[in-house]
């Protein structure tokens, strides 16, 4: 699965940090969540936007 059509990058959103697209949730507001131990679960309920597939790409981006 291409998890990188999941991203965008705008200069006006969020400071230019990469997001979830059509959202305003930062990669690194889902890989901080994760450290602190939140599950995919804890995550979704938390940004409600998001799907599991959106935090899994997350991750997969992250361990490539």
């Amino acid at each position: 699965m291409n998890y990188e059509a999941r991203f965008e990058q705008k200069p006006g959103v969020c400071g230019g940090e990469p997001v979830l697209k059509g959202t305003r949730v930062t990669l690194r507001t889902v890989l901080a969540s994760l450290a602190e131990g939140a599950t995919v679960q804890e995550i979704l309920a938390d940004f409600p936007p998001l799907t599991e597939t959106d935090v899994r790409a997350v991750i997969a981006r992250e361990v490539s």
